[in-house]
């Protein structure tokens, strides 16, 4: 079938969805073309199907193409931030990394090594998951991008700053303490948004408090307001370069039910995209979308929340300026499949 395609201000876009209807055809994010069909991109989405470092309920393997198969109703303008991402950058699906489900340290290192692949040609990289375990050698690749540390703003129920799982220095709730520990994050500006919960104990705080993170609950963003919170975080953020983690259950159940490790009273799927609105123009280098778990979705509904945080994403990261090129090593591109499924 052929293709047809919107082009724009000389990218290569989605598929014209009213020539051909959003239900068929090939699932890339937001029907975007795959990273073999354009010869340059300013902004590649990967997927990482890896769930090997979940202490709850698995799945997130599946979610890349869980938010590609949502993503099918995303259209190529964006009336939020009156923009339109598609034209603004070159956009392409850089289809799966194929890491090892069996051995947690042989994907860190392949998820690293292909993140910074991928971004040797200055591109910005957009992530959808997978557990948050990935976070880790993401945050590697970012930082050794970047040239030294990198600012985190961090969205999740949950801390993810814990030692060990049963001795295990690798999950997907420990990968913001091994970052810290490894000096590849900016310790005056780390921020966690829209956690809630219980805890293990009162030391879980203190920990994270002494590794240098502030903390928006989710409470606090009910109270405060977006533009407060937005504000705040702004102001902590500043110019420095910018990662932004978002574990999908930083949503309320109700807005995202199809994840691994749920709580009850978080934000909403409104809240949550204003929020990240209220970031554009800051230098955002990196980010993923993880934890979706598919088997336990409904409707969709985690689905097309992740599809479209991770849209605002992109277009946030479409209108900043290229990344500066660090040459394409030999071997760029030889761990990702050929476009999704």
């Amino acid at each position: 079938m052929e293709e047809l395609r919107i082009e724009d201000n000389g990218r290569i876009g989605p598929i014209d969805s009213s020539r051909i209807p959003r239900f068929a055809g090939a699932a890339t994010f937001a029907r975007l073309p795959r990273l073999d069909q354009v010869e340059r991109v300013d902004v590649a989405v990967v997927g990482v199907p890896f769930d090997s470092g979940v202490s709850y309920r698995p799945g997130a393997r599946f979610g890349a193409n869980h938010v590609r198969e949502a993503s099918r109703l995303l259209r190529p303008y964006n009336p939020a931030l009156d923009l339109s991402p598609f034209a603004e950058a070159q956009v392409a699906d850089a289809g799966d990394m194929a890491v090892n489900p069996f051995n947690i340290n042989a994907a860190i290192e392949t998820i690293q090594q292909d993140a910074l692949d991928l971004t040797a040609d200055g591109a910005r990289l957009l992530t959808i998951g997978g557990d948050h375990t990935i976070a880790l050698p993401l945050l590697r690749a970012a930082a050794e991008r970047a040239g030294g540390p990198v600012a985190l703003l961090h969205f999740d129920a949950h801390l993810d700053t814990w030692d060990t799982y049963f001795g295990a220095e690798y999950t997907h709730g420990t990968p913001f303490r091994r970052a810290v520990e490894e000096g590849i994050l900016d310790t005056d500006a780390l921020s966690h948004v829209g956690t809630r919960g219980p805890l293990y104990g009162k030391r879980d705080l203190e920990d994270d408090r002494r590794f240098g993170f502030g903390i928006v609950t989710s409470s606090d963003v009910y109270y405060q307001g977006v533009r407060e919170v937005v504000a705040k975080l702004r102001d902590r953020i500043g110019d420095r370069p910018l990662y932004v983690s978002v574990d999908i259950d930083v949503l309320d159940p109700a807005h995202a039910p199809g994840t691994g490790t749920p709580e009850a009273g978080g934000i909403t799927s409104r809240e949550l995209l204003e929020i990240l609105r209220g970031l554009r123009g800051l230098n955002l280098v990196g980010a993923d979308v993880v934890e979706v778990s598919p088997a336990y979705d409904h409707a969709e509904i985690t689905g097309v929340a992740a599809s479209h945080v991770a849209y605002d994403l992109v277009s946030l990261m479409s209108e900043l300026p290229k990344r500066p090129s660090a040459g394409r090593p030999e071997r760029a591109g030889q761990r990702t499949t050929a476009g999704a499924q």
